[in-house]
């Protein structure tokens, strides 16, 4: 595994994440290795939006549409 080292973080971030990190019973830096796997573990919004495109694109054609439209007005019970 690598290594991480971040320079200059604000004394009341660290205090922050100290307390929240002894509050779910761990320690900084396991605290901090789960927010930044959770981090990474997220989709970004292109991803997203890839996933998105590729999960909603169709191959239907403005007939077979129509056609499903008439379909359904022919089953419709008359009133």
């Amino acid at each position: 595994m690598t290594a991480i080292t971040i320079r200059d973080v604000p004394d009341g971030v660290v205090d922050s994440l100290k307390v929240r990190a002894a509050q779910a019973g761990k320690s900084l830096q396991a605290y901090a290795l789960e927010l930044l796997s959770r981090e990474a573990a997220k989709p970004t919004l292109a991803e997203m939006a890839a996933r998105l495109e590729r999960e909603t694109r169709t191959e239907l054609s403005t007939t077979d549409i129509l056609d499903a439209i008439e379909d359904g007005r022919d089953r419709q019970v008359p009133d």
